[in-house]
């Protein structure tokens, strides 16, 4: 890479947020980061002020800003120190940006995500939660103001990897008869369906191949991660949810496959670690060092694929048929969810009540276009109106 890219970095003292931050500190000749930005993380940010010197820092809250604000000015630095979804949207618009790490996790990333997007900005998508919620909405706005969209999920990435040359995301590809989505099965992929209900928060969120944060750890646990993935496939490879087959692969070593009209199969393959899909990113169409180990294929020494259990993952077939559905499906779903995540995290409801929770929701709201962002944030109001009175309702603590 010959000249050096200007960044910001949304949700930096994430899983997602520090793997870009160690890939960017072994090319420091190529970036300069401009802006970093965190929920009320205000020590982890402090830490990153101290080690990047960004020019903005952006807190969730006032609160948690002015904490950050006047631990820097202790230390005499100088990080500019703001707070709030207009700060967010500001640091994601900034004329200097080139690129934007859109890894802010849920709806709070959807508003700076796409005020990226309508900057032109090369987007680099890790919070599926833009194209779940406001799938058309993200991609007309990529398209009209020429912005460049590269996926960061390790299965989006890899889909992205083995798609045509010269391929560009929303385009329908040419030869493509079928996507396989791979998906780890999470820590539940062998427990028997009738004890998850007693699963603990704690259970759900040790995943055996990935760390992550708490949300998705519960998410790939239900295996509604993959259903969102689902849905952000169809919007990223121009694809309906007939064409996308969700294949369980517990050595996360094919992060996903593209099927050819020829009989061709190409798999991109890798240890499971971001840095791999975030380097891909920042530097394409060139290549650079991650820092990943090389993949030692005998050390692995099997490949093991299988479907996924309708019964134990319910979560997927919810996420399935608001695919098909379209319109404001997926935005109920995705509101629903979280609300659901959260409450199991909380101990107000079980781990299997959250499928019962979002298809409660979603059996009472009808679908309807959402071709306005008034729209979509108005359709995520209601339906996490409803899921909370739900678990107001239902919950109680999980025996």
């Amino acid at each position: 890479m010959s000249n050096r890219q200007v960044i910001t970095i949304l949700g930096a003292t994430g899983s997602i947020g520090l793997s870009t931050l160690d890939v960017l500190a072994r090319h420091p000749r190529h970036w300069q980061i401009h802006a970093l930005s965190a929920n009320t993380d205000v020590e982890g940010m402090l830490e990153l002020c101290r080690q990047h010197r960004p020019r903005h820092a952006v807190m969730a809250s006032t609160e948690a800003a002015d904490r950050l604000e006047k631990a820097l000015r202790e230390e005499g630095l100088e990080t500019l120190v703001d707070a709030g979804t207009q700060a967010l949207e500001a640091i994601a618009s900034a004329p200097e940006v080139d690129v934007v790490m859109a890894a802010i996790v849920g709806a709070a990333g959807l508003l700076p995500t796409l005020a990226a997007a309508r900057s032109g900005k090369r987007v680099l998508l890790a919070n599926k939660e833009a194209l779940v919620m406001a799938g058309n909405l993200f991609m007309q706005t990529v398209e009209d103001h020429g912005a460049t969209l590269l996926p960061i999920d390790s299965e989006h990435n890899a889909i992205f990897q083995c798609m045509p040359p010269g391929y560009t995301c929303g385009q329908e590809p040419a030869g493509v008869s079928r996507i396989l989505l791979t998906a780890s099965g999470g820590p539940f992929r062998e427990r028997a369906p009738e004890t998850l209900r007693q699963v603990t928060p704690e259970e759900a969120c040790a995943h055996p191949n990935w760390d992550m944060g708490r949300k998705i750890s519960v998410d790939s646990a239900t295996m509604m991660n993959k259903g969102l993935e689902l849905i952000e496939a169809c919007w990223l490879f121009h694809a309906t949810p007939d064409r996308i087959e969700v294949v369980i692969h517990p050595q996360s070593v094919i992060h996903s496959m593209v099927a050819y009209a020829d009989g061709s199969v190409l798999a991109q393959l890798g240890n499971p670690d971001m840095r791999t899909p975030i380097a891909h990113a920042l530097a394409w169409p060139e290549r650079i060092e991650s820092g990943v180990s090389p993949l030692d294929l005998v050390g692995v020494g099997r490949l093991d694929f299988m479907p996924p259990d309708p019964e134990r993952f319910p979560c997927l077939r919810l996420a399935e048929e608001a695919a098909r559905a379209g319109g404001s499906a997926s935005t109920v779903l995705n509101a629903a969810n979280e609300v659901a995540v959260q409450a199991f995290l909380d101990r107000q409801i079980a781990f299997t009540d959250i499928p019962r929770l979002i298809e409660a929701v979603m059996e009472r709201m009808p679908v309807i276009e959402v071709d306005h962002l008034d729209r979509v944030l108005q359709v995520d109001r209601e339906a996490r109106e409803r899921a909370g009175a739900w678990v107001q309702r239902m919950g109680r603590q999980p025996a």
